[in-house]
Formats: C-alpha cells, structure tokens, sequence
C-alpha cells in the first residue's frame, strides 16, 4: 500500500468531509484554533507535509510540484472512501487548494485559501530557501517566523514557541521539498477556470502573501468571496483565530441556497412559506423544526404559519444583512425583552451562522451597556450553558 501522509481525525464520523492542509515548516496543529467549530459540522481530516509533523519526507521527490503535492491530498481522500469534500489550506496548503481545484474540479464541493497566492514571487527565492535548509536545518528559518506568521510578542506564548518547534523539527529534506514545489508554481492563468464556490482569506498585516494576493485569487476565480482580517500577519488563524474561524464556519456551512444565483423574493403566501421553511431549518436546525412542526396543533397551526412566512420568509431572506449580522441583532433583541428560552434557541442558530463563542460573549458584552447588566447577566448563564451543551 502507498504511504499515506501523517493526519488526524476529528468530528462526526457521518458528517461532510473537510480536509484542512497546514502552512510550509507547520504541522498540522497550526488548525487547532478552528478545530472545535469546523468539527461540529464536518468530520476533518488533518494532513502534515512531506516532513513536516508526523509524515516522512520522502513521500514527494526532492524537486516536488504542487500536483505531487495535491495527490498526497486525493490519496488521503481515497483511502477515507471520500469521492468529494470540501478542502482549506493555509499558504503552501491553499496553493495545493487551488491545484485541487483546477485539475480536480469534480472531487472539491467547497474550497478556502488562507493567506495564500496564486503564485509566490518565482523560483530564484524558493530554490535558493531550499539550499539553505538543506545546508543548515530549518534553524535558518526560526529566527524570520515571528513577525512573519504572528504578531512578534505572540512568539513568547505557548502555542507561539509550540508553532516554532514544529519548525525546527521538520525534516530539511521535506522544507526543501516544498520550497521546490513554491518555485515552480503559478496558477494565474488558471484562475478563471476554477468554478468550486471559493472563500479567500487574507491578513491585513501578512508580509508573506500580502492582501494584494489575496484580492488576485478572489478577482480571478468567478464569484469568490474575499475576507480581510484586521491585524493578523500569515498564519492569521493562529494570529487573529475569531475571525478567520467564524469566516471558515460560514463558508463550510452555508444556507441551503448559498452559491446559488439571488432570486427574487416571492410575493405569494406558499412561496413565502417555503422560502421561510427553507431558511428556518438552515438557521435553527432541522431537529427543533421538526419538533416545532410534530408538536403543532389546529390551535396554534395558524401561528406558526405566520412566523414561517412572515419571520423566516421575509426577513430572514433578505440579502441586505447576512445571517451573522442578523443572530447579532437577534440576540440583543431577546436580551432587551428577557425572552430567556428564545435566546437559549437563538445562541445555537448563531453557533450555526457562524458566530464562535468569543464574538457571542462579545454581543452580550455590548447589551450590558444598552439592554442593563441584569439582562446581560441572565443571557451570559444562559448562552454559557447552551456553548457548553454543543461542546
């Protein structure tokens, strides 16, 4: 049997597949700070690079391509039985992304690219990076990381000085591999092909692969979607890990009709109904829908017909506010009024439109100043309890 690269498991085994592929000279933990919101959704598979992490680095010749690369990535795929599934990658992992996605296009539902590029400035850098790993370690390299993958003080914390050993433990040979993969590639050319619905995400203070790159991928690839994080440098989930997660979980988790092109809101009663049904399920889930519906009767039918059409088909489908920005408004609403077992439903649907849990305590924190702190304190037991209960 063909040797697979080092990789983990996580989330439900029933779930849809997501592969996440790690920064060149990280391992596969550098995903540790999305990992508890992707798997709620989807079972991930989490792969090292050729000598980097857990995985040898002769499974790529010494000059590597992308393409050798991107099916490390196929045969982890075919091993778990997956015929398609949605792919991330940071940097060297989102350029694999996009190899993916241009040669590949039917074995991706959904890809994102963090802090990546369509090509990374040619191969005189990269080749001669991979001489000098080969000549003196990966030590040659620590000394640059902080200030390039994080904020410079990050490097003193604990996953910072974690993420640095990584570095120093990777296999020379396996560096200089993918440096050698970097060098040769370039799909600008290609971008326009690539049709997988696309999230692109950049960090504003990157010096590797500046926002520039990022606007280049999200430009080129038809109906991309492009994310810019305040204040995070190349490894922005580490950096900044609310918003790049929050960005992940939307993007891996959309509405039923994400992608699809707008359509026009419709004006009679069934339409709406539907509409409203559709949304409603996507945003509180399809067991309490299911309860909700089982446990109507001829006295409280008619209401729940109205909250469909009126609640989930008129204002839940507009396209003005997505629906992170409405759980935020949601949320605050119910804190006001003190409609503690809608807001204890609510918390899960914003848990499900993407909001992690920092950016939820962060609404609470804003309705103690408007709302009154006895209201915000009532809502923080609660939503502690609901976060804890999804955990």
């Amino acid at each position: 049997m063909t040797e697979l690269p080092h990789h983990r498991l996580d989330g439900p085994q029933d779930a849809p597949p997501l592969i996440l592929g790690p920064s060149i000279g990280t391992s596969l933990d550098v995903w540790e700070p999305q990992l508890a919101a992707l798997t709620r959704t989807h079972r991930v598979l989490r792969w090292d690079l050729p000598g980097h992490g857990g995985s040898a680095a002769g499974l790529v010749p010494a000059e590597a391509t992308m393409a050798d690369l991107a099916r490390l990535v196929l045969r982890l795929a075919d091993a778990q039985g997956w015929d398609t599934f949605a792919y991330a990658g940071i940097s060297i992992g989102g350029a694999v992304g996009l190899t993916l996605a241009a040669d590949h296009p039917e074995r991706l539902t959904r890809l994102a690219v963090v802090c990546s590029s369509a090509h990374f400035g040619g191969s005189e850098t990269w080749r001669e990076r991979a001489a000098l790993v080969r000549k003196d370690g990966t030590e040659a390299m620590a000394a640059s990381r902080p200030g390039t993958w994080f904020a410079p003080e990050f490097a003193a914390a604990h996953r910072g000085q974690a993420l640095i050993k990584d570095l120093l433990d990777t296999d020379p040979a396996g560096y200089a591999a993918c440096c050698e993969a970097l060098a040769s590639y370039d799909v600008r050319d290609r971008l326009s092909g690539i049709t997988v619905p696309t999230l692109v995400v950049a960090g504003r203070e990157d010096p590797a692969t500046p926002p520039a790159h990022a606007r280049e991928i999200a430009d080129g690839i038809p109906g991309a979607s492009l994310t810019e994080v305040a204040d995070a440098h190349h490894l922005a989930g580490v950096d900044r890990p609310g918003p790049v997660t929050a960005a992940l979980a939307a993007h891996f988790t959309p509405g039923p009709d994400a992608g699809a092109e707008p359509a026009e809101a419709p004006t009679d009663d069934a339409g709406r109904h539907a509409a409203g049904m559709a949304v409603r399920r996507a945003v509180l889930g399809n067991a309490h829908v299911d309860r909700a519906e089982a446990g109507k009767t001829p006295f409280t039918a008619r209401f729940q017909d109205f909250i469909t059409r009126y609640a989930w088909g008129e204002i839940w489908t507009g396209d003005t506010l997505d629906r992170r920005t409405r759980s935020c408004i949601t949320l605050t609403a119910l804190i006001a009024h003190g409609h503690h077992a809608e807001l204890a439903m609510h918390v899960r649907a914003a848990v499900r439109n993407g909001l992690t849990p920092e950016e939820i305590g962060e609404v609470l924190m804003q309705s103690a100043i408007y709302c009154g702190v006895p209201a915000a304190n009532a809502a923080f037991g609660i939503a502690q309890e609901v976060l804890a209960e999804l955990e």
